[in-house]
């Protein structure tokens, strides 16, 4: 509770620094201590207010400089401005002397001494949860240790209680900003962050990745070493290489950059269209060209899922977005619950179409799917729609690669390069053997529901024989009822046995691959005998149907 309090006056502190007092004012009423000054702030006078609350958020500390991170993705909410400013946080901190460290190591991987041959006292990276130290292992292998902040837990859980207390407070005292979701955004913050500070976490995301970018080549992705690994320390191979977006150096240790930007947006299409699983923070210092000239993967801190349902509807707003089609964007906007009132779709409708019109004829080396995508997520702030955190993280993600690959390659084209990608996923979608399984669970699923509805009309009966169920009718609507019923179940077994057939031909056809004779001739004449029965029995119900009306006329 000391701890908390004591918090509190830090950030109050800070903000009352950089000129928000009156905001400290309202959040803390009747704090005591603080003589708060409501100007501009004397240490930053001539600053945007957008300026001041990134150095607010800076000097608040790393739960702080993660959450206006997480806040920089979410472009329709926020105003471009404060956008650009919560981009440029940075997440460099002092280093800690190794002593320190040496703690954590000795806390949570006793032996450690044994395990290594050296670890470098100075380190590579320093950031807000961790530091990077070069090692060698017993072996002789070179690696990269991963040690997390001492005490570092602590304080994030503390700063997560007032954050979450600070959410709440601001819904009460200033109702405007519900529209933002404060507690939302910072239950979904915790979440995240909690992850991040679980190493172990980071490795399994790292060898998922590594898994699935096994087929392509010039990728690589540091193996862990689990024996000398934590929740709280990772081991990895050391990778050395060059950020991604040095293209002099590239270029100077005899690499094409186009060939890089080509593999890495490969990469990542798979990663986020095929495999559902996508490393989340692609900036150049998490992306390193190797002195052979493949392409090395870090960081897997923050990894994003994209459930197969997802994926397809992310496919469909891509492709629509490639292709100029208004209707489809709509479409998978209304898949993924962002539904616009039936006042504005006529408008909004005519801003996406003039949006995707504009880009469609931009030149090769105009076009720039970053720019495209705020501009989109300013369409989406001015009718306060609400937008999943998701989609916006994933289209900063695929801003992020493509901007990348526009700094490899000028003349790396979004779309021209994507819509090839999306044709065969799409295709995968509709025509793989996974599609067909999944139609094939949808139409079996319909017809168990065909098929229970003569038990639910037989209970509906029952029901009313037995008194329960009061209806007043003749004799002769019984017998109508009953007839209507045996025709309804003989309809629902040919439509059963005629689908069988088509299931039955469909998977022969797609074994044709197996050298099987003949088997194609099979399909197809079970597809003739699906056509004949269905003409059939089409016929014998519409003759059916119209001797019974003209019975019971």
């Amino acid at each position: 509770m000391l701890a908390g309090m004591k918090r509190y006056a830090q950030i109050a502190d800070i903000l009352v620094k950089h000129g928000f007092g009156i905001v400290v004012d309202e959040l803390f009423p009747g704090l005591p201590g603080h003589n708060l000054k409501l100007g501009r702030g004397e240490e930053s006078p001539s600053l945007s207010v957008y300026e001041r609350i990134r150095l607010s958020i800076e000097e608040l500390g790393p739960t702080f400089i993660k959450f206006g991170q997480i806040l920089s993705t979410r472009r329709e909410l926020f105003p471009p401005e404060l956008i650009h400013e919560l981009s440029r946080l940075q997440d460099q901190v002092p280093a800690l002397p190794f002593p320190e460290m040496e703690a954590v190591l000795d806390e949570t991987l006793p032996g450690w001494r044994e395990a290594f041959l050296h670890i470098a006292p100075y380190p590579v990276a320093a950031a807000s949860l961790s530091q990077v130290h070069r090692g060698v292992l017993a072996d002789g292998t070179q690696v990269a240790v991963k040690i997390q902040r001492p005490g570092i837990d602590e304080v994030i859980e503390t700063d997560l209680l007032i954050l979450s207390s600070l959410a709440e407070r601001i819904e009460v005292v200033l109702p405007d900003y519900r529209v933002f979701n404060p507690t939302g955004l910072v239950r979904e913050f915790a979440g995240q962050i909690r992850k991040e500070l679980d190493f172990t976490r980071d490795g399994k995301n790292a060898e998922r990745i590594r898994r699935n970018m096994a087929e392509i080549g010039g990728i690589r992705v540091p193996r862990i070493h689990w024996n000398v690994s934590s929740r709280r320390i990772l081991t990895m191979d050391y990778i050395e290489g060059v950020r991604i977006d040095d293209v002099e150096s590239i270029m100077g240790m005899g690499h094409d950059p186009a060939n890089i930007a080509e593999r890495g947006f490969a990469a990542y299409i798979k990663q986020i269209a095929i495999d559902g699983f996508f490393h989340g923070d692609p900036h150049p210092g998490n992306l390193l060209v190797m002195a052979n000239g493949d392409l090395a993967f870090l960081d897997f801190g923050f990894c994003m899922v994209l459930r197969p349902q997802r994926r397809e509807t992310f496919i469909r707003l891509l492709a629509g977005i490639a292709g100029t089609d208004v209707e489809a964007c709509i479409s998978a906007f209304a898949d993924l619950g962002v539904r616009v009132s039936d006042e504005d779709i006529e408008l909004f409708r005519d801003d996406l179409y003039i949006l995707l019109l504009d880009y469609s004829d931009y030149e090769v080396q105009q076009y720039d799917f970053s720019k495209m995508a705020i501009e989109l997520s300013e369409i989406l702030r001015k009718y306060q729609l609400q937008v999943p955190g998701e989609l916006m993280r994933l289209l900063k993600v695929i801003g992020m690669v493509g901007e990348i690959a526009l700094a490899l390659d000028p003349s790396f084209c979004f779309t021209e390069r994507i819509r090839p990608c999306l044709d065969e996923l799409v295709k995968e979608q509709y025509f793989s053997y996974d599609a067909l399984k999944r139609e094939i669970s949808t139409g079996v699923g319909s017809i168990r529901t065909l098929l229970r509805i003569p038990d639910q009309v037989t209970s509906a009966l029952k029901k009313v024989s037995e008194g329960k169920v009061r209806i007043d009718v003749v004799a002769h609507d019984i017998r109508r009822l009953q007839e209507t019923l045996d025709r309804s179940t003989d309809r629902i077994m040919v439509g059963l046995i005629t689908s069988s057939v088509v299931i039955g031909s469909s998977l022969l056809l797609l074994a044709s691959g197996l050298n099987i004779p003949n088997v194609q001739y099979i399909a197809l004449f079970g597809y003739g005998a699906a056509v004949f029965v269905g003409i059939y029995a089409i016929i014998h119900a519409f003759r059916v149907s119209r001797r019974a009306d003209l019975r019971w006329r």
